[in-house]
């Protein structure tokens, strides 16, 4: 059997500031939501936009800089895995959730006129 990956490569815009997160061991974790978008046009030749809503979650350094330099309506490239976790609310109904958890991130947004890469 082949060795397969779970990855995932985005390019959008941040919907919201990052929010870091310190745990008691010092862990660090930010948590933003990313917009990716297409347009197509349809077989009657409309134009449609549609817009996915990614759940990225950074750990450790990218935490960190993600906090600093990310703010909402930034344009990165970021490659991660997928991860789905659930729970049962007070309700006992089960909440399900997907999220991107980020290994490599590429800043898109011009700072000073340079681009910055960190993994």
């Amino acid at each position: 059997m082949s060795n397969m990956k779970n990855r995932i490569t985005l390019i959008g815009r941040l919907g919201q500031d990052p929010e870091l997160k310190v745990f008691e061991n010092g862990n660090q974790m930010a948590k933003y939501a990313l917009a990716t978008n297409e347009v197509y046009k349809s077989s009657d030749g409309n134009k449609h936009e549609d817009t996915q809503w990614h759940q990225i979650i950074a750990w450790g350094k990218l935490a960190e800089l993600s906090e600093r330099y990310l703010r909402k309506g930034d344009l990165c490239a970021l490659e991660g895995k997928i991860i789905y976790r659930s729970f049962e609310n007070d309700a006992n109904e089960k909440m399900y959730f997907t999220e991107v958890v980020v290994h490599d991130l590429q800043f898109l947004t011009p700072k000073s006129s340079k681009e910055s890469t960190v993994n």
